[in-house]
């Protein structure tokens, strides 16, 4: 049998029990799953959405991961997908942070309003303990209606318990005032989560009904509040958030003028520990001494004794860019130790409560360019591995959002591997090359994100997150995190490489390649200004793009020349496995877009680089011209959007404890 009310594809025998885990963000959702389901996982693209849905088996029945969310409602993905398979639950473990309990439990609250059988694991106790937090669990758990279990999930406290109360979930409390206004719906909704939601004026829960969305959203919430308000006021006791370390040092990090120093340091660590350590060190010795070294030649020697490595054949086998070759350097030898070195920062950064202040620090910044702080992840991510990057664009909360985040990574955020290439490159040129260079590509990224915003049709979602306690990052939960993402990683990446890597080989055996660069001639020579050799430096570059920067170094240059063919290869087209993934991640209609209009782009700037330095004979014009354009963006971001009666950048609304 599978899900069907939920719309996700899920296999669930007959007689299994759908136990859904529901609470806000940063929660611990994760750690409960985990210890719920083992390695046994799934994972399900929600039906409409690139928003992924955990699930997997707990004894006989299945156990559902929802996104971390603040109420169910359809204010966006998260919130609808949240209330669609809560609404189908059978039991719902809804996770509680203790430090946080005035804001938590309003979506306890709703859950248990919705009739279905909860049971609350109040967890972070330690974390309440250590601010002077006392909360009497029996009263919570007599005035919620629901069994309350105290845990501290990262220690597996309180787990087994959990697991034991999980049969004796049950309906909880409600308002009587609204439970008489819900059995009044209830020979028309025979479901009464769908009935609340169609009071509190859910238009798509009442569509399904054929009925008029009701008026008293305001007003339940208002009870919600008040209720939950007192709750709280019987079970908390003897307040003392006090100003320990983590409190100060994390109001610290969201203030700009403490939080962007910290925030470079943290930055500069993670470049030194992924784009040296990693980038360097790590992948220099799996993928040049391993996979170059040991690996290819094993395995040309092997195919090559029944197959000859000149023939057609042989070339897409294990030819320079060949399926057994090429494909398993870049996965094993390249990829996995940047992707597994950026989950580890990643999840280190997640655990430790960073991340959210990290996204409430540049959301202010990200607004203009139709974004919201949570762009900062895969905007990061980005510099390390651009394939990675867009996958991570799941994490955005709607689809314009992730529109303008994968062009934007596709477009201006070069990868670690090209990074490295570009600063020995840029280094050997002088101050003022190196300034040119980082102009155009900065102006350029808030050029085309502020167009993007400003002409793209729908509605960006402002920030709303809440700041965790900072707390030192548990190496078991985050090297789980880290292997769990890397694998999955792997199954996407595979194939897409395996596929690329075909591609290529036949476009090595029919000559296509070759023709390739000779029609890009006219275009490198004519409008970029760049010798005619420089045009196999682009079919490099779609090819990997550090190839494609490294190329340029053998080629007799000028400076400027040099930097105006840096511009193109990083603007140019990313590499054929970000090109996969973008086709993967946004559909072949948004990529096939997307992907000649990241090329014009970036020869159009290309060329427009060179062609004002020759009018202006100088770097510096070309500086001046450059600042001239951001300086005009930046005056743009205020000015209203097409059909918007107004419009004004987001701010980060961060909720710190």
């Amino acid at each position: 049998m599978h899900c069907h009310d939920t719309g996700i594809r899920i296999d669930i025998p007959r007689d299994a029990r759908k136990i859904v885990l529901a609470g806000n963000p940063n929660v611990g959702k994760s750690v409960f799953f985990n210890a719920l389901t083992g390695l046994y996982v799934d994972v399900s693209n929600y039906p409409g959405t690139t928003l992924e849905i955990s699930h997997g088996k707990y004894g006989k029945d299945v156990v559902i991961d929802t996104p971390g969310v603040y109420g169910i409602s359809s204010f966006n993905d998260e919130e609808r997908i949240a209330r669609d398979i809560i609404l189908n639950a059978d039991v719902v473990i809804n996770i509680v942070d203790a430090v946080h309990l005035e804001r938590d439990l309003f979506l306890t609250q709703q859950i248990i309003d919705t009739g279905v059988p909860v049971v609350v694991a109040l967890n972070m106790l330690d974390e309440a303990e250590k601010q002077g937090i006392k909360i009497d669990i029996d009263l919570l758990g007599d005035l919620l209606g629901v069994p309350v279990i105290p845990t501290v999930a990262t220690r597996q406290t309180g787990i087994d318990e959990l697991k034991q109360k999980i049969n004796c979930a049950r309906s909880g409390h409600i308002e009587p005032k609204l439970h008489e206004e819900l059995h009044m719906l209830h020979d028309r909704v025979a479901n009464q989560g769908e009935a609340l939601l169609i009071l509190e004026g859910d238009e798509v829960v009442a569509g399904r009904h054929g009925l008029e969305p009701g008026t008293k959203r305001e007003e339940i919430y208002l009870q919600r509040r008040a209720r939950v308000n007192d709750v709280v006021g019987h079970v908390v006791s003897e307040t003392n958030e006090g100003s320990r370390w983590g409190t100060v040092l994390g109001r610290l990090m969201i203030r700009p003028l403490t939080g962007i120093p910290i925030l470079a340091v943290f930055l500069y660590g993670m470049y030194k520990f992924i784009g040296v350590f990693i980038a360097g060190d790590v992948v220099g010795f799996t993928e040049e001494t391993i996979m170059q070294g040991k690996y290819e030649p094993f395995i040309k020697d092997l195919v090559g004794a029944y197959i000859s490595q000149d023939s057609a054949f042989g070339t897409i086998l294990i030819g320079e860019f060949g399926i057994l070759t090429m494909t398993a350097t870049y996965i094993l030898g390249l990829l996995l130790p940047l992707v597994f070195g950026f989950y580890l920062a990643l999840s280190a950064f997640e655990d430790s409560g960073y991340l959210p202040r990290i996204a409430a620090l540049a959301d202010r910044a990200l607004s203009g360019i139709g974004l919201n702080g949570r762009a900062v992840i895969p905007l990061i991510l980005g510099f390390g591995c651009v394939t990675l990057a867009t996958i991570v664009t799941r994490v955005l909360g709607s689809e314009r959002e992730r529109r303008i985040a994968v062009f934007l990574l596709g477009l201006a955020i070069p990868c670690s591997a090209q990074l490295a290439v570009i600063a020995g490159l840029l280094t050997t040129l002088g101050g003022i090359y190196v300034i040119t260079y980082v102009t155009v590509i900065f102006t350029i990224l808030v050029v085309v994100g502020t167009l993007l915003n400003r002409f793209l049709p729908g509605e960006s979602t402002d920030l709303l997150i809440d700041l965790p306690p900072l707390r030192i990052p548990r190496v078991d939960n985050v090297l789980k995190k880290t292997i769990t993402k890397s694998y999955r990683f792997l199954l996407e990446a595979t194939p897409l490489f395996a596929g690329g890597a075909l591609l290529i080989g036949i476009l090595q055996v029919t000559g296509l390649i070759q023709l390739l660069q000779t029609g890009l001639k006219p275009l490198t020579v004519g409008w970029l200004g760049l010798p005619k050799e420089t045009a196999a430096i682009f079919i490099m570059g779609f090819i990997r793009r550090d190839f494609g920067a490294a190329g340029l170094a053998n080629l007799p240059l000028t400076s400027m020349e040099t930097v105006i063919g840096l511009i193109t290869i990083t603007l140019f087209v990313p590499c054929i496995a970000s090109t996969l993934i973008i086709f993967k991640e946004r559909g072949r209609k948004e990529a096939f877009i997307m992907w000649p209009a990241i090329m014009i782009t970036a020869f159009l700037i290309g060329g427009l680089t060179s062609k004002i330095h020759d009018l202006t004979g100088s770097a510096l014009g070309v500086i001046g011209v450059t600042a001239a354009v951001l300086a005009a963006a930046a005056v743009m971001t205020g000015i209203p959007r097409p059909g918007n009666g107004k419009w004004c950048p987001g701010a980060g609304k961060g909720m710190e404890g």
